[in-house]
């Protein structure tokens, strides 16, 4: 899931001091904000990331929270082989859709992944894409706050040696415990103009993501004698099934708005090194999210929960420092996740207003508490009342199909069309595969946001 790091104004060097388990600094901002800049070329010839530090930022890019939810996924699809074809078939677009956003950089010499979009497709299509890093951005933190509301839940039953502990006392009660951690801490966090205090805690981030994802599959070869797994699917029921666990995968694997800045901070911007890295990248990404995945699913079967540490009984002790750590992460990344969306929401403000960066310090001052208040409890009052993190997961995993498939396929196609060579068979086999990229993440998006519109809202007005 989606977060950053690093300071705004951070030189490029400082990248490999920096990762964190979802989306990067200054990756998503809106570069209408000049304080906020891609690494320019005199930057990449003083020096830059190597390829050892690239693949590692890549990585935690896209290793994140979204993880607790891949064992759930595997339950959706249909079982283990399902859910491990399905990651196969779809890391050869995610990789390929990272080959050609740094192939249309290239092109269009921009070094963020909206200005690319916008350099190559157009200004609509650069509009529409800041809008959604914003709606994703958003709906990635309302994931975090109801992350925070069932860690907590676990926590204080623990605490407490209650199994019900929503019901004991009102200030276990799930609504103000994510009130009063959002309120004085996360709130405090979010309000600065600059995020570079948050590097250090990112570290403990990194460290949290992997120890989850170890405690998952020790637990699954050293399982609980109190744990009775459910039934445990092989195959799905439906071929449709498999497209449910569709939105889990690309929110996970969606590191590709991050990976335009990597990029261009490369010791060595080429294209052949950077599919190197991709490729070595999304590999450890498959092994991490894979081994969560199958050992969270074998180990309770169709009683899994949507987030796999819930199924996990509150007295364990190695699940609850994994809970510990994922409340950190989280409570560290919102901050950078809402400093993206707000960088874009003031981009697009300014570039509305036709006006520069406001040199005017206290208006400047003024819009940023209005937007961080208003994102804040929006968010907030959101994940109050939803119940569970797959109705999130569910909708924004579509609009990440839009980051992977969509805009890349667009770029491509149009990189392509623009060019007065001679149109060889080679050029258009890279247009039809625009085609086929734009295709199946229009259908992607189309197909899971309907769906999750349909379960959780019309079937939930039914029920009621």
């Amino acid at each position: 899931m989606s977060r950053a790091d690093m300071a705004v104004n951070s030189d490029v060097g400082d990248w490999g001091y920096s990762e964190d388990a979802g989306e990067r600094a200054w990756l998503l901002q809106s570069p209408s904000v000049d304080s906020i800049q891609a690494p320019s070329q005199s930057q990449q010839s003083r020096g830059g990331t190597s390829t050892l530090a690239a693949v590692f930022i890549v990585v935690n890019a896209a290793l994140g929270a979204g993880l607790l939810n891949f064992p759930a996924a595997f339950n959706m699809a249909g079982g283990v082989t399902a859910g491990v074809v399905l990651q196969m078939c779809m890391l050869v677009f995610i990789i390929t859709g990272l080959v050609i956003l740094a192939y249309c950089s290239q092109v269009s010499n921009e070094g963020t992944y909206q200005e690319v979009v916008r350099a190559v497709c157009g200004k609509v299509l650069g509009v529409i894409c800041e809008i959604a890093i914003a709606v994703y951005t958003f709906g990635t933190c309302i994931a975090f706050l109801i992350i925070i509301g069932d860690q907590l839940d676990k926590l204080i039953g623990a605490m407490t040696h209650d199994s019900d502990p929503v019901s004991a006392h009102w200030f276990t009660d799930r609504r103000f415990t994510i009130t009063i951690t959002s309120v004085l801490v996360i709130l405090p966090l979010s309000i600065p103009k600059e995020i570079g205090f948050q590097k250090y805690a990112s570290t403990i981030s990194v460290i949290g993501t992997w120890y989850v994802t170890i405690v998952v599959i020790i637990k699954y070869f050293l399982p609980d004698k109190n744990i009775t797994p459910g039934d445990i699917p092989t195959s799905p029921t439906s071929w449709t099934d498999v497209f449910n666990a569709m939105p889990t995968i690309c929110f996970g694997f969606q590191c590709h708005v991050s990976s335009v800045p990597v990029f261009n901070s490369m010791k060595k911007a080429e294209i052949r090194p950077w599919g190197g890295v991709v490729t070595v990248s999304m590999i450890i990404c498959l092994f991490v999210y894979t081994g969560t995945g199958v050992s969270g699913f074998l180990s309770f079967g169709s009683n899994v929960s949507q987030d796999v540490l819930m199924s996990y009984p509150s007295d364990d002790v190695a699940v609850a420092i994994a809970r510990a750590f994922i409340i950190i992460c989280v409570v560290t990344s919102y901050p950078i996740l809402h400093f993206c969306g707000r960088a874009v929401i003031e981009g697009l403000w300014l570039r509305f207003k036709g006006e520069e960066v406001d040199t005017d310090v206290a208006g400047e001052r003024r819009r940023r508490l209005i937007q961080t208040l208003v994102w804040f409890c929006f968010t907030l009052l959101l994940a109050l009342f939803i119940p569970d993190i797959g109705r999130v997961i569910s909708l924004i995993g579509g609009l990440a199909a839009c980051f992977i498939f969509v805009f890349p396929g667009l770029c491509l196609i149009q990189a392509k069309l623009s060019e007065h060579d001679v149109r060889s068979a080679s050029w258009m086999a890279l247009v039809v595969y625009g085609v086929v990229m734009v295709t199946i993440g229009a259908f992607i998006f189309g197909q899971t946001t309907t769906n999750a519109i349909y379960k959780d809202i019309i079937n939930q007005d039914e029920s009621s």
